[in-house]
């Protein structure tokens, strides 16, 4: 786990199932600290192994009143570093503390409460004057300061351990932080990470600023430096197979591999007839002729579309489509002998939505670079950004030098168009389909809003439609457009797009591909949805 040993500033965040734990890790990484997510039942031993320079446990949806909840002993409390407790995490520290914790009234507290500040000292030091506001029914005096949060609780702290002291309470909640300034163990019963709560981001640098005493080391240029020594290190005088797809995720992994160990990698490019229009000739042309590595084009359309007859599961697609991959590497690591490694453009989001970090919950979808992989392989992966989320990723792409084309582009889903055509797989509905979307993404980029978008694409519905062209009926498919915009995957809105330029898109993709007659528009966000159909 530990390929960051080298940043000696950095925060282990427990994980006891919170939905935003990712977003703690991302107020924490936006502040320039390294930190890693494990989950809460983590081997003590480890977490000293590991050597934090403090602790934030997650909220979580469990209560801390019911024995079967997560728990950890008061011995986590006693490792010398600062902890910070949110929500569930605040109510265990309370708890193991010898302080109690009982229901809230009326059910709890959920939403936006208004916090007032008892010390302004280190947690809650130097807030924006824009998260300040008045509440003269909190404080009619005007004497603390005032601050929005985001409340969602159903039990509180009703009695303080020994040592604490109240630092923060709401109307509904009189500990609503809380500190033991000589051991630096806070509380908070709301959650800073979250964008409801105002100066959230503030709070949590002064948590790992003021409290922890961390410096903002984690950068892309020294997150580049130690990621291209620990590939060094790994590797060592061996060869490097690489799954070149394109997309930003395998291409930042190309070029930070090729940096490392230069022409022990080599590069295989696999057109399996589900790319997008164009991209073969695009990828060689940056990575071949730009970057001089060594690139292999494999064409290979007809044996993943031969896999993908009469298949319609997405989980098959993704699956078959995997396997498929890793067939056709260990076929050319073969045909061209001596490869040990595999580079894979893993992410964090990938492994978050493949596995849980916290034991068993349902898996959202499976990702062919982490969930498709066969139980036993020939390689040794190397997975050089399986702790970034993706605008980490484009950060490390620009460092890298990589072009814009490359390092801005939307994601691309490993399987491809498999799991942008609903129902089976065919050459005609993938050309179909590919001669539509590059039509979205051309008229997105006419009008200054494809960067504006974090994912935009079109999907081949498995139905079809009654239309008119000419004076002639059609009965022809319908294909939906989806885009939306994101901070880094894990949750999305949908894009709201001019109406003129949908207009456009429409009338081009029905007038210009043959085979569909009606176009929509999916308004869906993520939560609930996915940002892929499958």
């Amino acid at each position: 786990m530990d390929d960051h040993a080298c940043y000696r500033d950095r925060i282990l965040i427990l994980d006891f199932g919170s939905q935003y734990t990712q977003l703690i890790s991302r107020r924490v990484r936006e502040a320039q600290v390294y930190c890693e997510i494990v989950p809460a039942d983590w081997p003590l031993e480890a977490i000293r192994e590991w050597a934090p320079r403090g602790l934030i446990l997650s909220g979580g949806p469990a209560s801390v009143t019911d024995p079967a909840s997560p728990r950890r002993g008061p011995e986590l409390f006693e490792l010398g570093v600062p902890v910070l407790g949110i929500c569930y995490g605040m109510q265990l520290m309370a708890q193991q503390l010898g302080g109690v914790v009982e229901a809230s009234g009326e059910g709890g507290e959920y939403g936006r409460a208004h916090l007032a500040v008892d010390d302004t000292s280190d947690l809650f030091a130097h807030l924006p004057p824009e998260a300040l506001v008045v509440d003269e029914a909190l404080d009619p005096s005007h004497a603390r300061p005032i601050v929005p949060v985001w409340m969602s609780h159903g039990d509180r702290v009703a009695r303080l351990p020994e040592g604490f002291e109240v630092i923060g309470h709401t109307e509904a909640c009189p500990v609503a932080a809380m500190r033991h300034p000589a051991k630096r163990l806070y509380g908070i019963q709301f959650h800073p990470e979250v964008v409801h709560t105002l100066g959230g981001a503030e709070m949590v640098r002064n948590f790992l600023y003021n409290i922890c005493g961390l410096q903002p080391t984690w950068t892309v240029s020294s997150f580049v430096e130690a990621a291209t020594e620990a590939i060094r290190a790994k590797v060592g005088d061996g060869r490097v197979l690489c799954g070149l797809s394109g997309g930003v995720d395998s291409s930042v992994t190309a070029a930070l591999v090729h940096r490392a160990v230069g022409d022990q990698l080599t590069c295989v490019f696999v057109d399996n007839g589900l790319l997008r229009k164009a991209e073969a000739d695009e990828v060689m042309s940056v990575f071949a002729d730009h970057f001089h590595m060594d690139v292999r084009l494999v064409r290979a359309a007809g044996r993943f579309l031969s896999q993908l007859k009469g298949v319609e599961d997405p989980e098959e697609k993704r699956r078959r489509i995997g396997q498929e991959f890793i067939a056709v590497f260990e076929e050319e690591a073969t045909k061209l002998g001596g490869f040990r490694f595999l580079a894979q453009g893993t992410l964090y989001p990938d492994v978050i939505e493949s596995t849980s970090t916290r034991g068993p919950s349902a898996t959202i979808k499976t990702h062919h670079n982490v969930g498709g992989l066969p139980e036993e392989m020939d390689f040794e992966l190397v997975e050089p950004l399986r702790e970034l989320f993706k605008d980490e990723a484009r950060a490390v792409g620009r460092e890298l030098g990589l072009p814009e084309a490359i390092v801005a582009r939307h994601p691309f889903p490993g399987p491809g168009l498999a799991v942008r055509i609903l129902g089976e797989v065919t050459e005609e509905r993938c050309e179909v389909l590919r001669e539509a979307d590059a039509i979205f993404i051309e008229e997105l980029r006419r009008a200054d809003l494809y960067d504006a978008c974090w994912q935009a694409f079109c999907v081949l519905l498995p139905v079809k439609s009654v239309g008119v062209m000419g004076d002639a009926r059609t009965y022809e498919h319908v294909v939906a457009v989806r885009a939306v915009t994101s901070v880094d995957g894990m949750t999305a809105d949908w894009a709201q797009l001019p109406p003129d330029v949908l207009g456009r898109i429409a009338n081009r993709i029905i007038n210009e591909v043959r085979g569909i007659n009606r176009v929509v528009y999916d308004i869906s966000s993520k939560p609930p949805a996915t940002i892929e159909w499958e």
